[in-house]
């Protein structure tokens, strides 16, 4: 069966690997970027299964152009994906307030922006299916990552919510938290700063670990799309799926380490209730 998508951030990456499993699985799409440039070989080998709409997320006028793109070209839109993101490294002490703004504004509030976009349209079809591209550092606090982890954090909440209210019209929601893939995310997409000596032990050294980590990440572009492909097939899919092994262990490590924690002072938690 063919499906309408929407992609936000096309243009390289998890969300370019995307764009080209959908279009080559046979679906049609809406591809989305800053610099619609960036497509046109996209354009150009698929035709008529494939719209390139210019579009920053944060701006909810052309987040509702592109919805309506999808309208008019194909009728509808069946799956929204929220790929669009970026995440500098440094420090909370030296990332001013633009750039914690600018990150924010970026990762949670341009998924906040185009998934509302898209709400009033699924609502009317009673289909829909909106994947949130998170983050392992949506479930786990990354040290010189501050304004990012915020944002992915924010995504979650944001979904988990959203998906109780989707539920009522028929539409699924799921957060997909890929771990390190072989992108650009971690060259020169990413602007990396060492930052002072006191926080080197986990700053300088999240900096340095990624320049090494650059093309030797786990995560294969093109099999976590195809991961994407199959969610979207699910009759019933889940509300997250973490991508990758590194993400996995990263998540049953923290997990495991917050029930830890909460059993562990379970009885003061306890103690702040009214007497019964």
């Amino acid at each position: 069966m063919s499906l309408r998508w929407l992609i936000t951030g096309s243009s390289r990456g998890i969300g370019r690997a995307l764009a080209d499993a959908v279009l080559n699985a046979g679906h049609r799409l809406v591809a989305t970027a800053r610099d619609p440039a960036q497509l046109a070989t996209l354009q150009a080998a698929h035709g008529d299964a494939v719209r390139v709409v210019a579009l920053d997320v944060t701006d909810p006028v052309a987040a509702q152009r592109a919805v309506q793109c999808a309208v008019d070209a194909f009728g509808g839109l069946d799956v929204l994906v929220n790929n669009a993101g970026y995440g500098n490294v440094d420090s909370v002490e030296d990332t001013s307030l633009e750039e914690f703004r600018s990150q924010i504004e970026t990762n949670l509030f341009g998924t906040i922006i185009m998934t509302r976009a898209a709400i009033p349209l699924m609502r009317s079809q009673r289909s829909g299916h909106i994947v949130q591209v998170s983050s392992v550092g949506g479930r786990v606090g990354a040290p010189g990552r501050a304004p990012y982890s915020a944002a992915k954090w924010g995504v979650e909440g944001f979904s988990e919510s959203l998906a109780l209210e989707m539920a009522l019209i028929g539409v699924h929601v799921t957060i997909v938290e890929p771990g390190g893939f072989r992108t650009d995310f971690a060259g020169a997409s990413t602007l990396l700063r060492e930052g002072r000596p006191e926080y080197d032990a986990v700053v300088g050294a999240t900096a340095r670990m990624q320049r090494a980590y650059d093309g030797r990440q786990p995560g294969d572009p093109a099999r976590a799309a195809q991961a994407i492909l199959e969610l979207a097939a699910m009759p019933s899919p889940p509300l997250r799926l973490a991508l990758g092994s590194d993400a996995v262990a990263r998540i049953e490590q923290a997990d495991r380490q917050r029930l830890d924690e909460l059993q562990r002072w379970r009885e003061l938690s306890l103690s702040t209730d009214f007497p019964t």
